[in-house]
Protein backbone atom coordinates (compact mmCIF):
# COMPACT_ATOMS: atom_id res chain seq x y z
CA UNK A 1 0.00 0.00 0.00
CA UNK A 2 1.11 3.54 -0.79
CA UNK A 3 0.18 6.66 1.63
CA UNK A 4 0.61 10.26 1.51
CA UNK A 5 -1.41 12.06 -0.01
CA UNK A 6 -1.84 12.47 -3.89
CA UNK A 7 -2.03 15.42 -6.59
CA UNK A 8 -5.31 14.02 -8.55
CA UNK A 9 -4.85 12.82 -12.07
CA UNK A 10 -7.31 14.51 -14.90
CA UNK A 11 -8.86 11.97 -16.94
CA UNK A 12 -8.73 14.41 -20.13
CA UNK A 13 -11.00 11.90 -22.40
CA UNK A 14 -11.98 8.19 -22.10
CA UNK A 15 -13.94 6.05 -23.97
CA UNK A 16 -15.41 1.97 -24.28
CA UNK A 17 -17.07 -0.56 -26.32
CA UNK A 18 -18.89 -3.35 -23.99
CA UNK A 19 -22.18 -5.47 -24.94
CA UNK A 20 -23.90 -2.23 -24.07
CA UNK A 21 -22.78 -0.38 -27.64
CA UNK A 22 -20.08 1.58 -28.96
CA UNK A 23 -18.97 4.81 -27.47
CA UNK A 24 -19.64 6.70 -23.71
CA UNK A 25 -22.94 7.65 -25.03
CA UNK A 26 -24.44 4.25 -25.87
CA UNK A 27 -22.94 2.97 -22.75
CA UNK A 28 -24.77 5.62 -20.90
CA UNK A 29 -28.12 5.21 -22.58
CA UNK A 30 -27.93 1.67 -21.46
CA UNK A 31 -27.55 2.39 -18.56
CA UNK A 32 -29.75 4.97 -18.06
CA UNK A 33 -32.53 3.05 -19.47
CA UNK A 34 -32.15 0.01 -17.92
CA UNK A 35 -31.35 -2.12 -20.94
CA UNK A 36 -29.21 -5.01 -20.10
CA UNK A 37 -26.52 -6.07 -22.77
CA UNK A 38 -26.66 -9.68 -21.99
CA UNK A 39 -27.87 -12.46 -23.67
CA UNK A 40 -28.18 -15.87 -23.91
CA UNK A 41 -24.38 -17.36 -24.67
CA UNK A 42 -24.21 -18.04 -28.98
CA UNK A 43 -20.48 -17.15 -29.03
CA UNK A 44 -18.71 -19.31 -31.33
CA UNK A 45 -21.90 -21.79 -31.68
CA UNK A 46 -21.40 -23.19 -27.98
CA UNK A 47 -24.48 -25.61 -27.84
CA UNK A 48 -23.28 -26.97 -24.36
CA UNK A 49 -23.12 -24.71 -22.13
CA UNK A 50 -26.30 -22.78 -20.83
CA UNK A 51 -25.60 -19.48 -19.72
CA UNK A 52 -25.61 -15.49 -20.47
CA UNK A 53 -23.10 -13.48 -22.05
CA UNK A 54 -22.34 -9.82 -22.68
CA UNK A 55 -20.77 -10.25 -26.75
CA UNK A 56 -20.21 -7.26 -28.51
CA UNK A 57 -21.82 -7.29 -31.90
CA UNK A 58 -19.73 -7.76 -35.39
CA UNK A 59 -15.91 -7.67 -33.57
CA UNK A 60 -15.20 -10.48 -36.70
CA UNK A 61 -15.88 -7.74 -38.71
CA UNK A 62 -13.26 -5.12 -37.72
CA UNK A 63 -10.11 -4.98 -39.58
CA UNK A 64 -7.13 -3.54 -38.65
CA UNK A 65 -4.68 -1.55 -40.81
CA UNK A 66 -2.28 -3.63 -43.28
CA UNK A 67 0.69 -2.15 -41.15
CA UNK A 68 -0.46 -3.88 -38.05
CA UNK A 69 -2.06 -6.70 -39.68
CA UNK A 70 0.50 -8.89 -37.41
CA UNK A 71 -1.48 -8.37 -34.70
CA UNK A 72 -4.68 -9.79 -36.05
CA UNK A 73 -6.76 -11.26 -33.31
CA UNK A 74 -9.94 -10.85 -31.78
CA UNK A 75 -9.16 -8.85 -28.72
CA UNK A 76 -7.46 -6.18 -30.61
CA UNK A 77 -10.24 -6.05 -32.99
CA UNK A 78 -12.07 -5.43 -29.55
CA UNK A 79 -9.50 -2.57 -28.93
CA UNK A 80 -9.86 -0.90 -32.46
CA UNK A 81 -13.25 -0.69 -31.53
CA UNK A 82 -12.91 1.25 -28.55
CA UNK A 83 -10.20 3.45 -30.00
CA UNK A 84 -12.23 4.42 -32.96
CA UNK A 85 -14.97 5.95 -30.78
CA UNK A 86 -15.70 9.36 -28.85
CA UNK A 87 -12.82 11.08 -31.49
CA UNK A 88 -10.41 9.54 -28.51
CA UNK A 89 -7.77 9.20 -31.86
CA UNK A 90 -8.00 13.22 -31.65
CA UNK A 91 -7.28 13.27 -27.93
CA UNK A 92 -4.38 11.03 -28.29
CA UNK A 93 -3.47 12.97 -31.78
CA UNK A 94 -3.41 16.24 -29.36
CA UNK A 95 -1.53 14.84 -27.11
CA UNK A 96 1.51 13.81 -28.68
CA UNK A 97 1.68 17.31 -30.40
CA UNK A 98 2.03 18.44 -26.41
CA UNK A 99 4.06 15.61 -25.00
CA UNK A 100 5.91 13.92 -27.81
CA UNK A 101 5.79 10.44 -28.67
CA UNK A 102 7.95 8.94 -26.66
CA UNK A 103 6.75 10.92 -23.08
CA UNK A 104 2.88 9.45 -23.59
CA UNK A 105 2.89 5.84 -21.41
CA UNK A 106 1.09 2.80 -22.62
CA UNK A 107 -0.59 0.73 -19.50
CA UNK A 108 -3.23 -2.19 -20.72
CA UNK A 109 -4.88 -4.61 -18.43
CA UNK A 110 -6.05 -7.82 -19.86
CA UNK A 111 -6.62 -11.47 -18.56
CA UNK A 112 -6.86 -13.74 -21.39
CA UNK A 113 -5.05 -11.34 -23.89
CA UNK A 114 -5.89 -12.52 -27.40
CA UNK A 115 -6.00 -16.65 -26.47
CA UNK A 116 -8.62 -16.89 -29.24
CA UNK A 117 -6.39 -16.70 -31.45
CA UNK A 118 -4.41 -19.80 -30.47
CA UNK A 119 -7.85 -21.94 -29.71
CA UNK A 120 -8.80 -20.95 -33.51
CA UNK A 121 -5.25 -22.41 -34.39
CA UNK A 122 -5.53 -25.37 -32.61
CA UNK A 123 -8.39 -26.05 -33.72
CA UNK A 124 -7.66 -25.44 -38.20
CA UNK A 125 -4.64 -27.90 -37.18
CA UNK A 126 -5.45 -31.28 -39.95
CA UNK A 127 -4.49 -34.07 -37.14
CA UNK A 128 -3.68 -33.70 -33.58
CA UNK A 129 0.02 -33.99 -33.63
CA UNK A 130 0.24 -31.19 -36.66
CA UNK A 131 1.38 -28.01 -36.23
CA UNK A 132 0.55 -24.78 -36.35
CA UNK A 133 -1.13 -23.34 -39.12
CA UNK A 134 1.48 -20.57 -40.74
CA UNK A 135 -0.91 -17.81 -40.19
CA UNK A 136 -0.49 -18.08 -36.46
CA UNK A 137 1.87 -15.32 -34.48
CA UNK A 138 1.81 -16.07 -30.43
CA UNK A 139 4.13 -12.48 -29.71
CA UNK A 140 1.53 -10.55 -31.21
CA UNK A 141 -1.47 -11.92 -30.04
CA UNK A 142 -1.74 -14.62 -27.20
CA UNK A 143 0.91 -12.74 -25.46
CA UNK A 144 0.14 -10.71 -22.36
CA UNK A 145 1.93 -7.83 -23.81
CA UNK A 146 0.04 -7.59 -27.35
CA UNK A 147 -2.43 -5.48 -26.99
CA UNK A 148 -0.22 -2.89 -24.62
CA UNK A 149 2.05 -3.28 -28.12
CA UNK A 150 -0.58 -2.97 -30.25
CA UNK A 151 -2.10 0.12 -28.54
CA UNK A 152 1.33 1.78 -28.78
CA UNK A 153 2.10 0.69 -31.77
CA UNK A 154 -1.28 1.85 -33.42
CA UNK A 155 -0.99 5.48 -32.45
CA UNK A 156 2.99 5.72 -32.85
CA UNK A 157 3.82 6.25 -29.13
CA UNK A 158 7.49 5.48 -28.08
CA UNK A 159 7.03 5.39 -24.05
CA UNK A 160 7.06 3.09 -21.72
CA UNK A 161 4.49 0.72 -22.60
CA UNK A 162 3.38 -1.91 -19.96
CA UNK A 163 0.65 -4.42 -19.81
CA UNK A 164 -0.61 -5.81 -16.43
CA UNK A 165 -2.41 -9.10 -15.37
CA UNK A 166 -4.01 -9.70 -12.36
CA UNK A 167 -7.38 -11.09 -13.39
CA UNK A 168 -10.29 -9.34 -12.69
CA UNK A 169 -8.32 -6.19 -11.00
CA UNK A 170 -5.70 -5.87 -14.17
CA UNK A 171 -7.32 -2.30 -15.83
CA UNK A 172 -8.16 -0.62 -12.05
CA UNK A 173 -4.17 -1.21 -11.27
CA UNK A 174 -3.48 0.73 -14.66
CA UNK A 175 -4.09 3.77 -12.77
CA UNK A 176 -1.91 3.08 -10.19
CA UNK A 177 0.79 1.99 -12.48
CA UNK A 178 0.21 5.23 -14.41
CA UNK A 179 0.27 7.67 -11.53
CA UNK A 180 3.40 5.82 -10.09
CA UNK A 181 5.06 6.23 -13.70
CA UNK A 182 4.01 10.06 -14.13
CA UNK A 183 5.53 10.71 -10.44
CA UNK A 184 8.75 9.28 -11.50
CA UNK A 185 9.33 11.44 -14.49
CA UNK A 186 9.01 8.41 -16.91
CA UNK A 187 6.36 10.24 -18.42
CA UNK A 188 4.39 13.28 -18.99
CA UNK A 189 0.87 11.76 -19.12
CA UNK A 190 -0.27 8.12 -20.12
CA UNK A 191 -3.11 5.94 -22.14
CA UNK A 192 -4.32 3.04 -19.62
CA UNK A 193 -7.07 1.08 -20.38
CA UNK A 194 -7.93 -2.81 -20.46
CA UNK A 195 -9.56 -5.34 -23.11
CA UNK A 196 -10.67 -8.31 -22.73
CA UNK A 197 -12.52 -10.45 -25.19
CA UNK A 198 -14.80 -13.64 -25.19
CA UNK A 199 -12.60 -17.30 -25.85
CA UNK A 200 -13.63 -20.60 -24.74
CA UNK A 201 -10.62 -21.06 -22.26
CA UNK A 202 -13.00 -18.30 -19.90
CA UNK A 203 -16.04 -19.93 -20.70
CA UNK A 204 -14.83 -23.46 -20.11
CA UNK A 205 -12.55 -22.58 -17.46
CA UNK A 206 -15.27 -20.71 -15.23
CA UNK A 207 -17.75 -23.34 -16.16
CA UNK A 208 -15.32 -25.88 -14.42
CA UNK A 209 -14.98 -23.71 -11.17
CA UNK A 210 -18.55 -23.99 -11.34
CA UNK A 211 -19.16 -20.25 -11.25
CA UNK A 212 -20.96 -19.65 -14.71
CA UNK A 213 -24.63 -19.19 -13.87
CA UNK A 214 -27.75 -20.20 -16.07
CA UNK A 215 -29.07 -17.76 -15.43
CA UNK A 216 -28.74 -14.00 -16.12
CA UNK A 217 -26.41 -12.54 -13.70
CA UNK A 218 -28.28 -10.92 -10.83
CA UNK A 219 -25.38 -9.21 -8.41
CA UNK A 220 -26.59 -9.22 -4.76
CA UNK A 221 -29.84 -11.55 -4.84
CA UNK A 222 -31.37 -14.01 -3.10
CA UNK A 223 -31.45 -16.72 -6.13
CA UNK A 224 -28.14 -15.40 -7.34
CA UNK A 225 -26.34 -18.36 -8.87
CA UNK A 226 -23.00 -16.96 -10.32
CA UNK A 227 -21.51 -14.35 -12.68
CA UNK A 228 -22.04 -13.58 -17.18
CA UNK A 229 -18.91 -13.44 -18.76
CA UNK A 230 -18.62 -10.08 -20.76
CA UNK A 231 -15.96 -8.78 -23.37
CA UNK A 232 -15.17 -4.74 -23.33
CA UNK A 233 -12.80 -2.59 -24.21
CA UNK A 234 -12.04 1.02 -22.61
CA UNK A 235 -9.60 3.31 -22.47
CA UNK A 236 -8.78 6.82 -20.93
CA UNK A 237 -5.87 9.60 -21.45
CA UNK A 238 -4.68 10.66 -17.88
CA UNK A 239 -2.69 13.89 -17.62
CA UNK A 240 -1.14 15.93 -14.40
CA UNK A 241 -3.26 18.57 -12.93
CA UNK A 242 -1.86 22.21 -12.13
CA UNK A 243 -2.87 21.48 -8.61
CA UNK A 244 -0.91 21.01 -5.14
CA UNK A 245 -3.06 18.79 -3.37
CA UNK A 246 -3.19 21.47 -0.67
CA UNK A 247 -5.46 23.22 -3.59
CA UNK A 248 -8.02 20.67 -3.80
CA UNK A 249 -7.88 19.49 0.07
CA UNK A 250 -9.90 22.58 1.21
CA UNK A 251 -12.53 21.50 -1.20
CA UNK A 252 -13.44 18.22 0.70
CA UNK A 253 -17.14 17.38 1.82
CA UNK A 254 -16.03 18.11 5.31
CA UNK A 255 -18.22 21.38 5.39
CA UNK A 256 -21.35 19.99 3.44
CA UNK A 257 -20.39 22.12 0.37
CA UNK A 258 -19.40 21.64 -2.78
CA UNK A 259 -17.42 24.99 -2.43
CA UNK A 260 -15.96 25.42 -5.68
CA UNK A 261 -17.71 22.28 -8.05
CA UNK A 262 -19.81 23.18 -10.41
CA UNK A 263 -22.01 19.74 -10.82
CA UNK A 264 -22.60 20.37 -14.90
CA UNK A 265 -19.30 21.36 -15.52
CA UNK A 266 -16.62 19.29 -14.28
CA UNK A 267 -13.34 18.02 -14.74
CA UNK A 268 -13.10 14.07 -13.47
CA UNK A 269 -9.78 13.37 -11.88
CA UNK A 270 -8.73 10.21 -9.82
CA UNK A 271 -7.94 11.44 -6.37
CA UNK A 272 -6.55 8.10 -4.74
CA UNK A 273 -6.18 4.54 -5.42
CA UNK A 274 -5.55 1.40 -2.80
CA UNK A 275 -3.78 -2.00 -3.92
CA UNK A 276 -3.48 -5.25 -1.37
CA UNK A 277 -3.65 -8.88 -2.10
CA UNK A 278 -5.02 -11.00 0.84
CA UNK A 279 -3.44 -14.45 -0.43
CA UNK A 280 -6.40 -16.31 1.07
CA UNK A 281 -7.02 -18.64 -2.13
CA UNK A 282 -6.25 -18.76 -5.37
CA UNK A 283 -10.01 -17.98 -6.83
CA UNK A 284 -12.24 -17.01 -3.60
CA UNK A 285 -11.58 -13.67 -1.83
CA UNK A 286 -11.27 -14.04 1.98
CA UNK A 287 -14.73 -14.35 3.53
CA UNK A 288 -14.70 -10.86 5.80
CA UNK A 289 -13.05 -8.80 2.92
CA UNK A 290 -10.04 -8.20 4.70
CA UNK A 291 -7.82 -7.62 1.62
CA UNK A 292 -10.68 -5.25 -0.18
CA UNK A 293 -10.76 -3.59 3.13
CA UNK A 294 -7.40 -2.85 2.98
CA UNK A 295 -7.54 -1.56 -0.82
CA UNK A 296 -10.07 0.65 0.62
CA UNK A 297 -8.79 2.26 3.27
CA UNK A 298 -5.46 2.33 1.29
CA UNK A 299 -7.37 4.40 -1.58
CA UNK A 300 -9.31 6.54 1.24
CA UNK A 301 -5.79 7.85 2.70
CA UNK A 302 -4.43 8.49 -0.64
CA UNK A 303 -6.98 10.95 -1.49
CA UNK A 304 -7.23 12.73 1.59
CA UNK A 305 -10.90 11.27 2.28
CA UNK A 306 -12.91 9.74 5.12
CA UNK A 307 -15.16 7.05 4.61
CA UNK A 308 -18.30 10.39 4.70
CA UNK A 309 -16.85 11.81 1.73
CA UNK A 310 -18.13 8.96 -0.58
CA UNK A 311 -21.02 9.00 -2.59
CA UNK A 312 -21.44 6.35 -4.28
CA UNK A 313 -19.66 2.94 -4.24
CA UNK A 314 -19.21 0.66 -7.62
CA UNK A 315 -19.28 -2.66 -6.20
CA UNK A 316 -16.89 -5.33 -7.51
CA UNK A 317 -20.08 -7.49 -7.40
CA UNK A 318 -20.10 -10.68 -9.75
CA UNK A 319 -22.90 -11.99 -8.15
CA UNK A 320 -21.24 -15.12 -7.03
CA UNK A 321 -22.32 -16.35 -3.12
CA UNK A 322 -18.72 -15.58 -1.43
CA UNK A 323 -17.80 -12.78 -3.71
CA UNK A 324 -20.88 -10.54 -3.19
CA UNK A 325 -21.06 -11.42 0.59
CA UNK A 326 -17.02 -10.38 1.17
CA UNK A 327 -17.22 -7.39 -0.23
CA UNK A 328 -20.48 -6.28 1.39
CA UNK A 329 -18.80 -7.52 4.72
CA UNK A 330 -15.79 -5.32 3.64
CA UNK A 331 -18.05 -2.17 2.59
CA UNK A 332 -20.04 -2.67 5.78
CA UNK A 333 -16.74 -2.27 7.98
CA UNK A 334 -15.94 0.67 6.43
CA UNK A 335 -18.86 2.96 5.42
CA UNK A 336 -21.76 1.50 7.60
CA UNK A 337 -24.65 0.24 5.93
CA UNK A 338 -26.86 3.06 4.19
CA UNK A 339 -24.39 4.24 1.56
CA UNK A 340 -25.24 3.73 -1.72
CA UNK A 341 -23.65 0.84 -3.74
CA UNK A 342 -24.52 -1.64 -6.85
CA UNK A 343 -22.73 -3.55 -9.13
CA UNK A 344 -23.28 -2.83 -12.94
CA UNK A 345 -22.31 -6.00 -13.97
CA UNK A 346 -25.44 -6.69 -14.90
CA UNK A 347 -25.71 -4.42 -17.78
CA UNK A 348 -22.30 -5.59 -18.96
CA UNK A 349 -21.37 -9.41 -17.90
CA UNK A 350 -18.07 -9.15 -15.71
CA UNK A 351 -16.01 -8.00 -18.14
CA UNK A 352 -12.41 -9.39 -16.47
CA UNK A 353 -9.21 -7.76 -17.37
CA UNK A 354 -11.51 -5.12 -18.51
CA UNK A 355 -13.91 -4.87 -15.63
CA UNK A 356 -12.06 -2.02 -14.17
CA UNK A 357 -11.74 0.66 -16.37
CA UNK A 358 -15.67 0.13 -17.66
CA UNK A 359 -16.29 0.48 -14.47
CA UNK A 360 -14.02 3.76 -13.57
CA UNK A 361 -15.87 4.81 -16.74
CA UNK A 362 -19.22 4.32 -15.41
CA UNK A 363 -18.18 5.98 -11.91
CA UNK A 364 -17.49 9.28 -14.25
CA UNK A 365 -20.82 8.79 -15.63
CA UNK A 366 -22.11 8.63 -11.99
CA UNK A 367 -20.45 12.11 -11.39
CA UNK A 368 -21.18 13.49 -15.01
CA UNK A 369 -24.89 12.65 -14.76
CA UNK A 370 -25.25 13.17 -10.66
CA UNK A 371 -27.13 9.85 -11.35
CA UNK A 372 -26.55 6.63 -9.68
CA UNK A 373 -27.44 3.03 -11.07
CA UNK A 374 -29.23 0.58 -9.38
CA UNK A 375 -28.28 -3.13 -9.63
CA UNK A 376 -29.74 -4.56 -12.47
CA UNK A 377 -31.36 -8.03 -12.40
CA UNK A 378 -31.44 -7.66 -8.83
CA UNK A 379 -35.15 -8.70 -7.28
CA UNK A 380 -34.56 -9.47 -3.59
CA UNK A 381 -31.32 -8.14 -1.89
CA UNK A 382 -29.76 -11.39 0.11
CA UNK A 383 -30.56 -10.51 3.83
CA UNK A 384 -27.07 -11.93 4.75
CA UNK A 385 -25.62 -8.60 2.41
CA UNK A 386 -25.77 -5.71 4.39
CA UNK A 387 -24.47 -3.07 2.63
CA UNK A 388 -26.98 -0.49 0.97
CA UNK A 389 -27.40 -2.41 -2.48
CA UNK A 390 -29.57 0.11 -5.01
CA UNK A 391 -32.96 -1.75 -6.26
CA UNK A 392 -33.53 1.54 -7.91
CA UNK A 393 -31.61 3.90 -9.69
CA UNK A 394 -31.73 7.19 -8.35
CA UNK A 395 -30.75 11.15 -9.01
CA UNK A 396 -27.97 12.13 -6.08
CA UNK A 397 -25.36 15.27 -5.66
CA UNK A 398 -22.40 12.85 -6.26
CA UNK A 399 -18.69 14.73 -6.20
CA UNK A 400 -16.34 11.08 -5.10
CA UNK A 401 -16.92 7.47 -6.58
CA UNK A 402 -15.29 4.36 -5.37
CA UNK A 403 -14.64 1.71 -7.74
CA UNK A 404 -13.73 -1.70 -6.79
CA UNK A 405 -11.85 -4.33 -8.90
CA UNK A 406 -11.01 -7.41 -6.54
CA UNK A 407 -9.01 -10.35 -9.20
CA UNK A 408 -8.08 -14.02 -8.24
CA UNK A 409 -5.61 -14.75 -5.98
CA UNK A 410 -6.89 -11.75 -3.93
CA UNK A 411 -5.20 -9.26 -6.37
CA UNK A 412 -7.45 -6.10 -4.74
CA UNK A 413 -7.57 -2.81 -6.34
CA UNK A 414 -10.19 0.09 -5.23
CA UNK A 415 -9.84 3.57 -7.58
CA UNK A 416 -11.53 6.66 -6.50
CA UNK A 417 -13.23 9.42 -8.82
CA UNK A 418 -14.10 12.60 -8.19
CA UNK A 419 -15.35 16.56 -9.58
CA UNK A 420 -12.39 18.58 -9.89
CA UNK A 421 -12.40 22.56 -8.50
CA UNK A 422 -12.97 24.63 -11.27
Amino acid sequence: MISGQMTPLKLTDYTLTTALGNGVESNWHGLRNNITGLQPCEFFNITDLKTWVGEVNSVDAISLPESLAEYDCRNNRLAVMALQQDDFKNTIKKAIARYGANRIAVFIGTSTSGIHQTELAYLQRETEDAALPDWYHYRSTHNVFSSANFVSAYFGLSGISAAISTACSSSAKVFASAHRAIEAGLCDAALVGGVDSLCLTTLYGFNSLQVISEDICRPSDSQRSGISIGEAAGFALIEKTNLNASDYSANHSDSGSDNDIDNNNSDFALFGYGESSDAYHMSTPHPEGQGAILAMEAALEMAGLSPADISYINLHGTGTEANDLAESAAVTMLFGKQLPCSSTKGWTGHTLGAAGIVEAIFSLLCLRENWLPKSLNTREVDNRVSAGILTESTPADTRYVLSNSFGFGGSNCSLIFGKLPQ
